[in-house]
């Protein structure tokens, strides 16, 4: 136990050693409906929620068993002290059958349980397009600004620690899984013009158990109009006790500036288990980001702020044309 304490405590003390640059944006910044994690934060004073239900089925022909059920899966994000930090907490809650095949008479159990419940705190430690003069777009091309640059392919980059909590006997992790084990990450991120970002994740998890697994994340998301985006994803992970490569497919609606509303397809190409699975999902975030450069106005303020200024705007037109009129009707010119 004091050796993970040691461990997490170095892990933090090194996200918080670097300096960088976080980004906060006045749409909702979403991890879903994929599993893997922007490098990206969701600003200081930001909470948000991510949560979305979902039905699973598996098949393991070897084995001859199957499991159907239900479970979901949800995220508390927090931007604390620092644009670039955020703290989170996960997990995902399934409830299923077990039915086991191997003779003349099926035999079905009911299980349920958390296959993961996470506390842990992400930090950009490198932002290529803060404060980068080059990303002021160029006036006279229109190709310029829509064409490959190579600075693309240095990615935002940040850097997560977190604890996991496993109950004894869980149904759904090895049997030596159990009580408080580290999960470390590396996220990065291009954005690329026309509405392309690619996300990649490599994590090692549950550390210093028998079986600690490794796993990376790659998704693909494109941006279509200014309400909708897909994306594709594949997932890879690999332990003594579960391997499996996964693949998801689908797609997110902006409902508003801070509510998103998603769905996607999940399944793999084995059957050791297969594995196909559907789920819904939204994510909402409770905005009371202040931006230091704007002497602590909000951006709901701002919003407010700019309506004002166009209606003031419009007053004033309505005002100097009454003048004109009444000058016109006095036998002005």
């Amino acid at each position: 136990m004091k050796s993970i304490k040691a461990y997490s405590l170095l892990i933090l003390s090194f996200i918080f050693s670097f300096q960088a640059y976080g980004q906060y944006t006045d749409l909702i910044n979403s991890n879903r409906p994929g599993v893997s994690r922007s490098a990206f934060s969701v600003g200081t004073n930001v909470l948000q929620f991510e949560a979305g239900p979902y039905i699973v089925k598996e098949e393991h022909t070897p084995l001859q068993y199957e499991v159907s059920g239900f479970g979901a899966d949800f995220s508390i994000r927090y931007g604390l002290f620092f644009e670039q930090l955020e703290v989170n907490l996960e997990g995902t809650y399934q409830n299923d059958t077990f039915t086991d095949n191997r003779s003349n008479i099926s035999s079905d159990f009911k299980r349920s349980n958390f296959k993961n419940f996470t506390f842990g705190a992400k930090y950009l430690v490198y932002d290529p397009y803060k404060n980068a003069e080059e990303e002021k777009p160029n006036l006279y091309s229109y190709h310029a600004n829509r064409g490959f640059q190579w600075k693309f392919l240095i990615p935002a980059v940040s850097v997560y620690a977190g604890i996991n909590y496993d109950v004894k006997n869980n149904p759904y992790l090895a049997p030596d899984v159990e009580g408080i084990s580290p999960k470390v990450m590396i996220a990065t991120q291009h954005n690329f013009t026309g509405g392309w970002v690619f996300v990649m994740n490599f994590l090692k998890d549950r550390i210093g158990s028998e079986f600690s697994d490794f796993q990376y994340i790659l998704t693909l998301t494109k941006s279509v109009g200014q309400q909708w985006a897909v994306f594709g994803e594949a997932q890879g992970i690999n332990s003594d006790f579960y391997a499996d490569n996964l693949f998801r497919f689908g797609g997110a609606y902006l409902w508003s500036q801070n509510f998103q509303l998603d769905t996607a397809l999940t399944f793999n190409t084995k059957d050791t288990p297969s594995v196909f699975s559907v789920n819904f999902g939204a994510s909402y975030r409770l905005d009371f980001h202040k931006d230091k450069e704007d002497n602590g106005t909000s951006a709901e303020d701002e919003a407010a702020r700019k309506s004002r200024k166009k209606g003031n705007k419009k007053k004033k037109r309505k005002k100097n044309k009454k003048k004109d009129e009444d000058f016109t009707d006095d036998g002005g010119l």
